[in-house]
């Protein structure tokens, strides 16, 4: 693991954690009991009634125009400029999607059940993992728990956090309570075991948001492929892809990255093949004018890129390690 999957990593626990959090220590919730947001351990309302006109007007933009204009366009200028980087460095659900699909590859050797090849079990980026049959009892307690975990905090986002956990603990649910609780775990599990990726290409509208304004900018964060340096590849087992948790292949033009989440493992499994070995690395993230010979190579069109839009972010190769055994992933 490398420092950017590092960092990564922090930021996607820490976020996990802040969403969990939240509700309980009255961070952010829409309380239905008492009909308004919570902000920071503070009401959040409109405050219209009882107050004058004007300063009605001036409370709907204050406490809800400007907010909402704030989120809207800093979530716009993030897309436009990174792409799904909400996706693949903070979103909850796509921490449980990684963490499922790593438990699911180690019980049966694929990251889905729909994946029809399986990854080799020895990778040339000296990922070594073997499934054992024995351990989908893990993948199991995990779609169960996140599932659970998911429901019920979902449910803290709209009534008191204590009364639920307190609730949840003494087994005093109320009916309805029980019932969102326990019909939710359910599609979550399914979710999760069957549909998570798909979920996440086309069902979920806070990435295709972020996906579609992505794609129309031709400058933005990418990741290239230099084909002046494909030979790297001819010796390669296709490690990138078997590194990506949605599926694609990072090699290919931007149209068909539409659901990229910029999490850049497959940039990090390219460096660990060939950088042992001495070599140029040709998957790098490029943006800018070198991010349009991935955004624009398509339908015969081949646009000028400056020539060193990938040599310039090589780094000095590393000594060339003696053969041994592969890295293992596993614990």
């Amino acid at each position: 693991m490398n420092r950017t999957q590092r960092i990564r990593l922090l930021a996607r626990v820490a976020f996990f954690a802040l969403f969990v959090l939240a509700p309980p220590l009255d961070l952010f919730r829409l309380d239905l009991t008492q009909g308004h947001f919570i902000l920071f351990g503070m009401d959040w309302t409109l405050d219209l009634r009882d107050v004058p006109p004007m300063q009605a007007a001036l409370n709907l933009v204050l406490r809800a125009f400007l907010p909402i204009a704030a989120v809207i366009g800093l979530g716009v200028w993030l897309s436009w400029k990174l792409g799904r980087v909400y996706c693949g460095w903070l979103c909850p659900h796509f921490s449980v999607v990684e963490l499922i699909n790593g438990l699911m590859r180690r019980a049966s050797g694929r990251i889905s059940l729909w994946q029809k090849t399986p990854p080799p079990e020895v990778q040339a980026d000296g990922t070594r993992i073997h499934p054992r049959p024995w351990r989908w009892v893990w993948v199991v307690l995990a779609v169960g728990g996140f599932a659970l975990l998911w429901a019920v905090t979902l449910l803290t986002y709209l009534l008191p956090p204590g009364e639920i956990w307190g609730n949840l603990a003494s087994g005093t649910l109320t009916r309805n309570q029980a019932l969102f609780i326990g019909v939710a775990t359910m599609l979550f599990a399914l979710e999760f075991t069957l549909a998570r990726h798909l979920f996440c290409r086309f069902g979920c509208a806070v990435g295709l948001f972020q996906s579609l304004i992505w794609m129309a900018n031709p400058r933005a964060l990418v990741v290239g492929f230099d084909r002046a340096h494909a030979e790297s590849c001819l010796d390669c087992d296709r490690s990138c892809e078997h590194a990506c948790p949605m599926l694609l292949r990072p090699r290919r033009i931007k149209r068909h990255m539409f659901t990229c989440t910029q999490c850049q493992q497959c940039v990090q499994a390219c460096e660990r093949v060939n950088r042992p070995r001495g070599r140029h690395i040709p998957l790098q993230m490029v943006a800018g004018e070198c991010a349009r010979d991935v955004s624009e190579r398509d339908f015969g069109r081949r646009p000028d890129v400056p020539a060193d839009c990938f040599h310039r972010r090589e780094q000095a190769p590393a000594r060339v390690r003696p053969a041994g055994p592969p890295v293992t992933e596993e614990p």
